[in-house]
């Protein structure tokens, strides 16, 4: 079975990649199996200067999932340039590197320095509600998306892939407006925005009050947004939300997705990139597909 993807300027070995924001940099989860393995890496979202993200408690489990708000805590982009590509250059696997910023200089910025680095592709992340501004202005509006993308694509010298959040009425419309702005590929979805509350305190359960909500529950709506956008949009996608085996990342890319992130089930299983990779070829062996990318939006309707 041919697993390898080419898309968008990124050749994966196969379609799933380490989302952003549940694998840092890979060392911790290097320790666990081979990140050669891996399709692709999306870094921990990274920052201009570095940022000690919000005050705990910061994660809730939920039912079928766990609310975050982090806060893009991270070491910022040029600790990020010198002590960490070094090390997931070891591996053979493209690096995705996740950027956000509270002003379209700051992401500029980024765009520009990390042309220069030896990355693969630069995710625009105009879609974080753990913060409270900044990015998610940016996102939360056809015309914000196309505002922010317009301006990175002008110099930003890598592969532009444009991260989308849910929390919106028409996740199709910031998919277009990423189109028309210049983005090589979209990313979706990011978390939905939720909240926890402790009926015993009656207070949240999160310092910050609400958080970004992944995991399982969410796979239903964003396997929807995914399919929906494919049919509106021309550039490919990558797709992710609550995928835990490869059954779950067939329907993303039965939905219109080229590849998947996946993220949150790996707290619970650290060997589920590598045994999503493994129930995808399973599942083209057992239907005759002889490449993946032949899954690619071929949901029969």
């Amino acid at each position: 079975m041919n697993l390898s993807v080419n898309f968008a300027g990124l050749k994966l070995k196969n379609p799933v990649i380490a989302a952003s924001g549940t694998f840092g940099f890979g060392r911790e989860f290097s320790n666990f199996f081979d990140l050669n393995r891996l399709g692709g890496i999306s870094v921990k979202g990274l920052t201009l200067e570095p940022r000690k993200g919000n005050p705990p408690p910061r994660i809730a489990e939920t039912p079928g999932g766990i609310l975050n708000s982090v806060g893009l805590q991270n070491p910022g982009v040029h600790a990020f340039i010198r002590e960490e590509i070094p090390f997931l250059r070891q591996f053979d696997l493209p690096i995705i590197v996740n950027i956000a910023g509270n002003t379209p200089e700051d992401y500029c910025a980024m765009a520009e320095i990390l042309s220069e680095a030896d990355i693969d592709a630069i995710e625009l992340n105009v879609s974080c509600p753990n913060v409270k501004k900044g990015c998610l202005l940016f996102g939360s509006t056809p015309e914000g998306v196309s505002e922010i993308t317009a301006v990175v694509r002008k110099v930003c010298k890598k592969p532009l892939i444009v991260k989308l959040t849910p929390n919106v009425t028409d996740i199709t419309q910031t998919a277009k407006a990423a189109e028309a702005s210049g983005a090589d590929c979209v990313s979706l979805i990011n978390t939905l925005l939720g909240m926890a509350i402790d009926i015993e305190k009656r207070k949240p359960i999160l310092a910050n009050t609400m958080g970004g909500l992944s995991g399982p529950a969410v796979k239903p709506v964003a396997v929807r947004m995914v399919y929906q956008v494919s049919k509106e949009v021309k550039i490919p996608i990558i797709g992710m939300g609550g995928i835990s085996n490869g059954e779950d990342a067939v329907e993303f890319l039965l939905a219109g997705a080229s590849a998947v992130m996946v993220g949150t089930a790996g707290f619970v299983n650290p060997g589920v990139w590598v045994e999503t990779a493994e129930g995808i070829e399973a599942y083209m062996k057992k239907h005759g597909f002889g490449k993946v990318s032949e899954l690619t939006g071929a949901l029969q309707e």
